[in-house]
């Protein structure tokens, strides 16, 4: 039995979008990440598997059980399943143990390694209303984490974050994955986020799954100019999708370099040789004008 399995799922919207008989499984602890351009159906997908938005076609099974819509159950999800929203929102005014609290059906002693889990227990008397945006998420996961569930699903958790607290959030992701054996599917803003942190990719693009792989054969291997877009920039040399750091350079008469940039820990090049060429490296050995071949 599969942990979970989408199949055929199809939903059309009043603007005339399309999901498209979009299935796929995911096996227990085992992390998924979805990317796809603005609009190609990410949201309206997790909706559906948390069973919040009711599929036009197809079905949902978790554990071997039907994932019920909304249309016919009182009160839409599933006990097992629980879905963060970028848009989530908390109470206002409380203090953070008073929102945790009416939430709280476990043990105090699983309650606090939950709360140390999520890098929250020094916030407790402040106001949700006090809090950052950082803080204020790890909230909201916390407390969606007391429900006890086994499908953990986020709609682009990184969205507006500065590095330290993108970074922190995706240690805590990791820590509860691994210790309260909770299993995820995730979008990201900026799919790059998930290439260290997902067992499989899932690409999507006008409502249909283009592309599924690990997320190393994503990035070095895809035959696609959409799925390499998503992930950074890319070159096309003699028909292959070749990524800037896999350029070999030397001397030679081939092409100008037109520009570098210095971004912290590489540089990056640009070529002139017909259509532009990027390249990066952790050191630089030319500089603008100089002659290279490839």
């Amino acid at each position: 039995m599969e942990f979970l399995t989408v199949k055929g799922i199809g939903k059309k919207n009043e603007r005339g979008f399309e999901l498209k008989n979009i299935s796929f499984t995911q096996a227990r602890q085992h992390n998924i990440a979805i990317a796809g351009e603005t609009g190609s159906g990410k949201t309206t997908l997790l909706k559906i598997i948390a069973g919040l938005v009711q599929p036009g076609s197809g079905d949902v099974f978790f554990e071997g059980e039907k994932v019920i819509g909304p249309d016919y159950k009182l009160i839409p999800g599933h006990k097992g399943i629980v879905y963060l929203s970028q848009l989530f929102e908390l109470p206002h005014f409380l203090r953070v143990e008073q929102v945790l609290e009416y939430a709280n059906e476990w043990t105090e002693e699983k309650a606090r390694r939950l709360f140390e889990l999520c890098r929250i227990t020094h916030l407790f008397k402040r106001r949700t209303d006090e809090l950052s945006g950082g803080e204020r998420q790890r909230i909201a996961i916390a407390r969606l984490l007391i429900m006890d569930p086994k499908l953990f699903l986020l709609d682009e958790p990184f969205s507006n974050m500065d590095p330290a607290n993108k970074d922190l959030l995706k240690n805590i992701i990791q820590d509860i994955s691994i210790e309260l054996k909770i299993s995820f599917i995730m979008i990201s803003h900026d799919p790059v986020d998930s290439l260290s942190w997902a067992d499989e990719m899932i690409i999507m693009k006008d409502g249909e799954i283009v592309e599924k792989n690990t997320p190393f054969e994503i990035y070095n291997n895809t035959a696609s100019e959409y799925t390499a877009g998503l992930f950074g920039k890319y070159n096309i040399i003699e028909g292959k999708i070749v990524r800037p750091e896999k350029v070999a350079l030397r001397a030679g008469t081939k092409g100008v370099v037109k520009n570098v940039r210095f971004y912290g820990h590489y540089w990056e090049m640009d070529i002139a040789v017909g259509k532009d060429l990027v390249v990066s490296r952790g050191n630089v050995e030319y500089k603008v004008g100089d002659r290279v071949n490839f």
